[in-house]
């Protein structure tokens, strides 16, 4: 695909989070750095530079660490569940930039899978990550039953699926596992990369950590079983619905 057509994704990130006020200076320059470097040929730059660069930027985007960013309020913060505390829908300019500009280096490069898809392996994993993933949050005491229908269900939707898992399956999955299962091969890339995943998650608590490393497992192992980084990017956004309805939102309190 020409640069120039994948350049369209993140600067229209870029000009909606001018105009909505959600994007300053440092953020426009940040975003214009981080799509330039992502998108520049990587064969003109050493492939480890170029590798732990993107990372090292991806996950501080990720991770709300760049300043001129502001998140765009998209419902009030109001408890969901009893046991958890208020939450509100945000719309995150810089993870939304990360996961468009991901998106367009994932189709210029034009990713084909490494190995035969193996579709009914592909739906086993699936379905034991959907079924698994909420079991063990519940028995790591991370969250519990607690089914809802909140009103904020639309736009959560919205920003989980097109923005969080989107960006976060693109960068761990995407970005980071396929260069460590072209590495080390596929069970110990994918294993490196869960690891990493659930790392990212400390912040929240161990328990957490450990729920979404083993998450990360199934995402990574649906991508090398179907071929489809969609897949992946689905059944992350299959499990967070899961936990959104049926559990405790956002984590239940200590």
């Amino acid at each position: 695909m020409p640069l120039a057509v994948t350049l369209a994704l993140p600067a229209l990130v870029l000009l909606a989070g001018l105009l909505a006020g959600g994007i300053r200076l440092p953020g426009l320059l940040a975003g214009v750095l981080f799509a330039g470097w992502l998108l520049y040929p990587p064969g003109h730059l050493p492939t480890n530079l170029w590798l732990g660069a993107s990372l090292l930027a991806g996950v501080a985007l990720a991770a709300h660490a760049l300043p001129g960013f502001a998140p765009l309020a998209l419902s009030e913060p109001r408890p969901l569940s009893p046991d958890a505390a208020p939450y509100g829908v945000r719309l995150h300019w810089d993870k939304l930039l990360l996961g468009a500009t991901l998106l367009a280096w994932w189709w210029r490069a034009g990713r084909r899978p490494a190995a035969p898809p193996r579709p009914a392996a592909a739906w086993l994993c699936a379905l034991a990550t959907l079924l698994g993933m909420p079991a063990l949050a519940w028995t790591l005491d991370v969250v519990a039953w607690q089914p809802k229908w909140p009103a904020e269900l639309l736009p959560w939707l919205a920003v989980n699926l097109g923005v969080t898992a989107l960006a976060e399956e693109l960068l761990f999955r995407g970005l980071l596992q396929g260069a460590l299962v072209a590495r080390l091969g596929a069970a110990r890339g994918i294993g490196l990369t869960a690891l990493l995943f659930g790392l990212a998650h400390a912040p929240f608590s161990a328990a957490f950590a450990v729920a979404a490393g083993l998450a990360g497992l199934g995402y990574g192992w649906i991508l090398q079983l179907s071929g489809r980084l969609g897949a992946a990017v689905l059944l992350h956004g299959a499990v967070n619905l899961g936990h959104f309805l049926l559990l405790s939102y956002p984590l239940r309190l200590a």
